[in-house]
């Protein structure tokens, strides 16, 4: 079947529910190969359908929390694996794929969860380049134990005696470690054997040259009527903004929703950024509404639930007085990832402009033209734009605002308390000689009191928490070893400024098993 040849080589990702399913997406991608997640039912007739669409040269089977045994477990249809396109499995995709191709898999009696030393028996496919051992990253409970004369074993660990296979005639092949995480030392060269010298891939896709292609989609989806864009100010907004503006020009206006649960200063520099993009901005102040709904809400995704909606209902309010048809958002991959996009994912947290939006919404329809890029990838395509280095780096802010730095109910108290605390870590993280390695600063209130002096006498005051963290992509982070010097001035500041506050602490967290924000 002929392929499109005027479309960049493409990997499927097979989804079997596992979060790293999405790192191994993002890691095809940073070798410059066009990477799309793909649900685990995906059908033969669905895979010659985007075979004729783009050309498809490889399929990558994700991990997945499921055993292989276990009822309802997600399957592959067999054609796939035999349609002539080179299929890899990890962890459980490898489990997978020995178990349909006649291999032993089995309930191992020793789990094994992190680092491990593979011994690597054959140095081709997938495995070419490799050392004799390895430092891989393990994350499984059923093992492999035996695979049939047509596949032969290319590595082995002390608990796993089918670490790697490869078939002998079908270009299939299977991992049982994680090659997609950092803690695989060598992993990349394994994305790099499979793409390049398995699949013949080319590398063509650079998010920033599909500009023109982002453009022409939202003049042709909108064609002559009007739109407004949900513009906060962060750079996914920021750069879909800019991108519509260029579609469709003045039937364009951003509305920016002050909710009551912006950051200091933060409706202001909204403003001023609307007017160096050079976007019409209409400013809805909504804080009482948003603030009236939350009261006495404590879970976190009733929270973003009632934020998406009370967003869309005033969107669509600003839209029938301005005669807009459409609703632009500045959605990104990570967002419809951590809302459970495929029936395998499971849900993180709903994002207030996914898994948050109500039924019955009163638009023609809702456009995300970086709905499948992730952050680094926005930013780049917002360089390519023009848009100020500022802008582009800004502080990533989560859309439910400070509802979500709150734990437990939101009151005018506690985000006041919030606000200053806020400022004072990013006007002190800003400034330090590390923070373009930072990827996300700012502070939490956790709810909770504790004891504390002040002035020679007992008090009784809040926590807040700082946040920082290190990340490629948003899709795993790690807290920030912060020079203790600064968290002691910010520790200082914070209790001396804001005399509700007496105990300030450092989340020390990884994502995962955190994530990011707190809610």
């Amino acid at each position: 079947m002929s392929s499109n040849r005027d479309s960049p080589d493409t990997v499927l990702v097979v989804d079997f529910g596992g979060q790293y399913c999405h790192l191994i997406a993002r890691r095809v991608r940073d070798n410059g190969v066009y990477s799309e997640i793909v649900p685990s039912d995906i059908t033969p007739a669905e895979l010659d359908r985007m075979r004729a669409e783009s050309n498809v040269k490889g399929i990558i089977l994700s991990g997945g929390p499921s055993s292989i045994y276990e009822n309802g477990a997600p399957r592959l249809d067999e054609r796939i694996i035999s349609s002539g396109v080179p299929v890899l499995g990890i962890c459980y995709g490898h489990q997978l794929l020995a178990s349909m191709l006649g291999g032993n898999v089995v309930q191992a009696k020793t789990k094994e969860y992190g680092s491990a030393l593979a011994t690597v028996k054959k140095r081709s496919g997938v495995l070419a380049g490799m050392s004799d051992k390895e430092d891989v990253w393990m994350s499984h409970g059923d093992t492999v134990l035996s695979v049939p004369e047509e596949m032969e074993v290319m590595a082995v660990t002390d608990n796993c005696p089918v670490a790697a296979f490869g078939h002998k005639s079908m270009p299939v092949f299977g991992v049982q470690w994680h090659p997609e995480v950092v803690h695989t030392r060598n992993g990349d060269l394994i994305f790099k054997s499979f793409l390049f010298d398995v699949c013949k891939c080319r590398r063509m896709w650079d998010a920033s040259r599909t500009v023109p292609k982002y453009i022409e989609e939202i003049r042709e989806f909108i064609c002559e009527s009007r739109a407004i864009m949900a513009l906060s100010g962060g750079v996914d907004s920021s750069t879909a903004a800019v991108l519509a503006s260029r579609a469709i020009g003045n039937r364009l206006t951003a509305v920016f929703v002050d909710n009551g649960l912006m950051r200091e200063d933060e409706a202001q520099s909204i403003k001023g950024m609307a007017e160096r993009l050079g976007v019409s901005l209409v400013f809805v102040d909504a804080g009482a509404k948003f603030l009236g709904e939350l009261k006495g809400v404590t879970d976190p995704e009733q929270k973003r639930k009632i934020i998406g909606r009370e967003f869309i209902r005033s969107f669509e309010q600003e839209a029938k007085r301005l005669g807009a048809d459409y609703l632009i958002q500045g959605t990104i991959y990570p967002d419809r990832i951590e809302s459970g996009h495929s029936k395998k994912s499971s849900v993180i947290k709903t994002h207030h402009n996914v898994g948050g939006l109500p039924t019955g919404i009163k638009f023609k329809g809702i456009v995300e033209p970086l709905k499948d890029l992730y952050k680094d990838e926005v930013r780049k395509v917002a360089i390519s734009l023009g848009i100020p280095q500022d802008m582009v780096y800004r502080q990533p802010f989560p859309g439910p605002g400070l509802a979500v730095r709150v734990i437990g109910d939101v009151t005018e108290e506690k985000l006041a308390i919030l606000r200053k605390a806020d400022a004072i870590v990013t006007a002190v993280l800003s400034r330090s000689d590390f923070k373009d390695r930072l990827w996300q600063y700012f502070a939490v209130f956790p709810g909770i009191r504790s004891t504390g002096v002040k002035g020679d006498s007992r008090a009784y005051g809040y926590v807040i928490t700082i946040r920082a963290v290190e990340s490629r992509e948003a899709m795993t982070a790690s807290f920030a070893e912060i020079d203790w010097n600064v968290l002691r001035r910010i520790s200082t500041m914070i209790t001396n400024q804001i005399p509700e506050v007496v105990r300030v602490t450092y989340d020390i967290t990884d994502k995962p098993p955190g994530t990011i924000e707190w809610e």
